[in-house]
């Protein structure tokens, strides 16, 4: 299951100012101008603050953002400002995902899937996504290496203080194999010149590219290719991100 977040949600654009979402755009338009068979619909599946549907419904596509947190809707909304309809914003969980129409593209960028930390519900929800794609419609997702999980995040503090916001971040292993809990506590300071805390708590999971490759068959899912850190060309097993293009069969 996917966690929603909460306070988290109002400071998580500041904190990911420098997050490469053109890249994800870049790598998505590669296969999909090169695989896709029909570019009209696009379903962003953990869509957050709408950085990634924004920047999609830019490229022509009729945009549906999903995502389990409506603080993170409600600023996506906020963000479409004048061009309010061009987008259909939709709060679910992945998991138990409902659509009302079939989409020639899902994506799911920025470690979302990540978040399912159940194995069967990965299945599950790589299953859904499948049977919400048109015939022959692509699916593009990423997910955090074991390598980054175990050897980066694993056991590790990060911190930072900016003017108006600072953190703290523990990353513990977590009960099951490549799975890490974050602990994060901000600091941010409000109108009056006092600073407020926020407590979060989120879990995620990574898991054996032997696995995915398996769900995804399970799934109707024929994988197209499989790349790491953004290249379109080449896969390292050293890679910290991993990303897959499917297509529904």
């Amino acid at each position: 299951m996917m966690e929603s977040y909460q306070s988290f949600a109002m400071l998580y654009d500041e904190l990911m100012e420098d997050a490469p979402y053109d890249e994800w755009i870049q790598f998505a338009m590669f296969f999909i101008d090169r695989f896709a068979e029909n570019k009209r619909t696009l379903i962003d599946l953990g869509c957050g603050t709408g950085e990634l549907s924004l920047r999609f419904r830019e490229k022509g596509f009729q945009v549906t953002g999903v995502d389990l947190s409506a603080e993170m809707l409600a600023i996506a909304r906020e963000k479409e400002g004048n061009h309010a309809g061009n987008i259909t914003w939709v709060q679910q969980d992945l998991v138990k995902l409902e659509a009302p129409e079939k989409y020639d593209i899902g994506v799911s960028f920025c470690d979302v899937l990540n978040y399912i930390i159940n194995p069967e519900d990965l299945k599950a929800a790589f299953q859904i996504i499948s049977n919400v794609l048109t015939e022959g419609g692509l699916f593009l997702f990423d997910m955090h290496s074991e390598k980054y999980v175990n050897d980066f995040l694993a056991n590790q503090t990060f911190g930072e203080v900016r003017e108006d916001i600072s953190y703290i971040w523990f990353c513990d292993e977590g009960e099951y194999d490549s799975t890490v809990e974050h602990a994060l506590t901000f600091f941010v300071k409000t109108d009056n010149g006092q600073y407020e805390r926020f407590d979060e708590h989120h879990i995620q999971r990574t898991y054996p590219i032997s696995f995915i490759k398996e769900a995804l068959s399970s799934s109707h899912s024929r994988i197209l290719g499989i790349y790491s850190d953004f290249s379109t060309a080449t896969f390292h097993e050293e890679g910290d991100r991993f990303f897959f293009v499917c297509q529904k069969i």
